[in-house]
């Protein structure tokens, strides 16, 4: 993806929640069963709370049942992008918006087929439009 969205610290703080600018900008997790969308069943697709990108859907959504929402494949091959983290004494690797780098959590080779992996979002990371609704920010 090329036209990165580049901003400020204040500009992120203005824009996003606090628990938003904590998941996004500083790489945090939210607490395990406690997010929006971890149960969220509906048909729609999910965005990124940091610029609106779209990256995920309802379609690739699934219970992996380690209380945040986790999908087996983002959006599209350009919707997300990975890096090694090796933060907490462990070796993961991290997901993050192509568009704005903000943090959206992991991804794990323990998912189901077909591709096998599990990619755990943060809820605070995410915007959700039902099928059917307008647009997230119109």
């Amino acid at each position: 993806m090329s036209d990165k969205l580049d901003l400020t610290e204040a500009e992120w703080r203005e824009r996003l929640t606090p628990e938003q600018f904590q998941v996004l900008r500083e790489g945090g997790t939210e607490r395990a069963f406690t997010g929006a969308y971890d149960k969220l069943k509906d048909e729609g697709e999910y965005y990124c709370a940091g610029c609106g990108s779209l990256v995920f859907r309802s379609d690739e959504k699934y219970d992996s049942g380690s209380g945040w929402p986790s999908f087996y494949a983002p959006a599209d091959d350009g919707a997300v992008e990975t890096e090694q983290d090796t933060s907490h004494g462990m070796t993961r690797t991290e997901v993050m918006c192509a568009k704005c780098d903000g943090h959206l959590g992991h991804v794990f080779p323990d998912g189901p087929k077909p591709t096998g992996l599990r990619y755990c979002i943060n809820s605070a990371a995410l915007e959700f439009e039902a099928a059917g609704d307008p647009p997230v920010g119109s």
